[in-house]
């Protein structure tokens, strides 16, 4: 990999942890990269509940962390197809233009953890969108939600 392609890496990871609010005030935090694949962690928080009697994860923190890997992850797959200086250049001044065309949640159990872990890959990318498979896993490997995403990258 480039030299560029790590800053852009390292761009992404800090604009994600440190320049996002909504991101901040979940708690999300990317917390691995790779060319094609994407993770983020996410510690329990009583302010997170959408269940208070069960503690059960919001499914609005469930969809939000979802769609955030797999944002994260469609970004990483651009970064990677870059092939010149240009293009480089081109990917920065259009990424405030980029988001979520569109997304399914499907729940498969409740929310119920300390620590959450949300993963992506990019199943399919074309020249102007990226279609991204995302899952949600607790600490102990219950597998909680997964997504699909159409994002416009």
């Amino acid at each position: 990999m480039t030299l560029q392609k790590q800053e852009l890496q390292r761009f992404i990871t800090d604009f994600f942890n440190q320049h996002m609010p909504f991101n901040q005030l979940l708690g999300l935090s990317v917390s691995h990269l790779d060319n094609f694949q994407a993770e983020i962690r996410l510690d329990w928080q009583d302010k997170l509940m959408g269940n208070p009697v069960h503690k059960i994860l919001h499914g609005g923190v469930t969809a939000a962390i979802l769609d955030t890997v797999g944002s994260v992850a469609a970004l990483l797959y651009g970064i990677e197809q870059l092939d010149s200086e240009d293009a480089v250049k081109l990917f920065y001044e259009q990424l405030p233009y980029g988001g979520t065309l569109d997304m399914r949640v499907d729940y498969l159990r409740p929310g119920k953890g300390k620590h959450f872990i949300a993963s992506a890959q990019v199943i399919r990318r074309g020249n102007k969108v990226a279609v991204c498979r995302m899952d949600l896993h607790n600490e102990e490997q219950l597998h909680i939600a997964t997504g699909t995403a159409t994002y416009i990258i």
